[in-house]
């Protein structure tokens, strides 16, 4: 459930405006809904802040189709993860309103518009254009969220002067994701630099000693700068939400 739309429900009984019978009618379809291929967690928003995201990947067409029209029938703002781009056409057909990125494999329907939740900006990194898929899958779902987000793609280790170039929006987030495969150097280099919040973001870019990522995730699970946070293999969504979680008024 929506929770502004929780809040004016719960005024308009407290002034009379609205009967017990019909607040319980409102208040009915909390705290999840069981459809036949899915158990929607309808609470989600009133526990945690946002609601529940779809993960695309795995799901029909018409799974996909079912959740995001029962989601915005309750005046949720709905976004959808891992979705390819033939998804991403049929989705745009059956809600003209969303938005399909294919940059970030992501479909968005704003249902109403977005509360500005952050303290101060994230900023999204990425070492390579490679990586800009799951940095972008990071930055599209923290505007999601409600935060206002920078990006500053291209500019790994192995040209670190790039980096270096930019060092007054690094000082100037208040959190930091930072994207990067091969050997997953660039979070160590920007927690050496700033004093904020790192959140490492793998990805399963490099070569055949990469290990589809794995080799990426050790060597930032092993960085020698504090403060590096590190969040699963290709997981931008993951760090995003963690991300808002921390930039949180």
């Amino acid at each position: 459930m929506n929770v502004e739309h929780l809040e004016k429900l719960l005024e308009d009984l407290k002034q009379g405006r609205l009967g017990v019978k019909e607040a319980l009618e409102g208040l009915k379809r909390l705290p999840f809904e069981e459809l036949e291929f899915a158990t929607l967690d309808t609470h989600r928003a009133l526990r945690q802040g946002y609601p529940e995201v779809i993960f695309g990947l795995g799901k029909t067409i018409a799974q996909i189709k079912s959740i995001v029209k029962n989601m915005l029938e309750r005046g949720e703002n709905v976004l959808a993860t891992r979705i390819d781009p033939a998804k991403g056409r049929a989705l745009k057909k059956a809600f003209p309103k969303g938005e399909y990125k294919e940059a970030s494999s992501t479909f968005f329907v704003k249902s109403h518009p977005i509360k500005k939740a952050g303290r101060g900006d994230i900023l999204v990194i990425c070492a390579g254009t490679s990586d800009v898929p799951v940095a972008e899958e990071a930055a599209v779902t923290a505007e999601c969220m409600g935060n206002t987000v920078k990006r500053l793609y291209d500019v790994g280790v192995s040209g670190i002067h790039r980096l270096l170039h930019r060092k007054e929006e690094l000082w100037g987030a208040q959190v930091l994701i930072v994207v990067a495969g091969m050997e997953g150097a660039l979070p160590s280099v920007v927690a050496g630099l700033v004093a904020r919040p790192v959140i490492a973001v793998p990805t399963s870019v490099g070569y055949g000693a990469n290990l589809g990522g794995l080799t990426t995730l050790l060597a930032m699970l092993n960085s020698c700068a504090s403060g590096v946070t590190v969040v699963n293999i290709d997981n931008g969504f993951g760090a995003a939400y963690a991300a808002s979680l921390m930039n949180r008024e």
